[in-house]
């Protein structure tokens, strides 16, 4: 591989300390290098949200420039979000991708309803909110099958962090795509910031992170 790590957390994952996206943001070591996320989470999907175009009057002239953002995930419990501006769409975009690997994050997930109870992290393990401008985004969990009654923006956002069903409610100017989007993000934030006990931790089976890992180290079913 041609790639040269910078930083400590980038030689810490070249040299195999670090096997697991979970590992490298558990160090709470910044997270500098695209690089890092490419290695550890392979299977990282992309997702434009929003183009937007600047146009600026100078003295010589019109000069126009593209506002991307962009949103990452793997399907699995990881997500990130990054803006970048260019004077060309392509490299744009891909400046936005690597931004959004640099803000990504890992989210908790369970079943937080009290309608379904089937013990899957399928959904939320709780209600969120989170606030970007004037938008202001609640997510709550909801039953199996109810998949995501959300907005489209939101939708793209809780897919990409593999969350498949949920209740959503924005309010403010939810057509600022991208206030809207930031402000799912930073709900998806609050799962890992707000504390849990162990009892409804293992009630609701909240997991943090990627789901097939957890079901890998336990395989032990619990019982009723």
């Amino acid at each position: 591989m041609d790639w040269v790590p910078r930083t400590r957390l980038g030689k810490m994952v070249l040299n195999g300390e670090i096997t697991t996206m979970s590992q490298a943001l558990a160090t709470k070591l910044p997270l500098r290098e695209a690089e890092i996320v490419d290695i550890l989470l392979p299977d990282l999907k992309d997702e434009v949200i929003d183009v937007n175009i600047v146009q600026r009057m100078t003295d010589s002239g019109r000069r126009v420039k593209f506002r991307i953002t962009c949103v990452v995930g793997n399907g699995d419990g990881f997500i990130g979000i990054g803006r970048a501006k260019g004077k060309e769409v392509g490299p744009s975009i891909r400046k936005a991708i690597d931004n959004a690997k640099l803000n990504i994050i890992e989210i908790k997930r369970g079943c937080g309803s009290w309608e379904c109870g089937c013990g899957m992290p399928h959904s939320l393990p709780f209600t969120v909110v989170g606030k970007s401008g004037s938008v202001e985004v609640v997510l709550r969990p909801a039953p199996r099958g109810i998949s995501l009654a959300v907005g489209d923006v939101a939708k793209s956002l809780l897919t990409l962090a593999g969350v498949k069903d949920s209740w959503g409610f924005a309010k403010g100017h939810t057509k600022t795509t991208v206030n809207y989007a930031y402000a799912t993000f930073d709900a998806l934030r609050k799962t890992i910031e707000m504390r849990v006990s162990e009892e409804q931790e293992k009630r609701q089976n909240i997991v943090s992170g990627p789901v097939m890992m957890q079901v890998a180290e336990d395989t032990t079913p619990q019982e009723e």
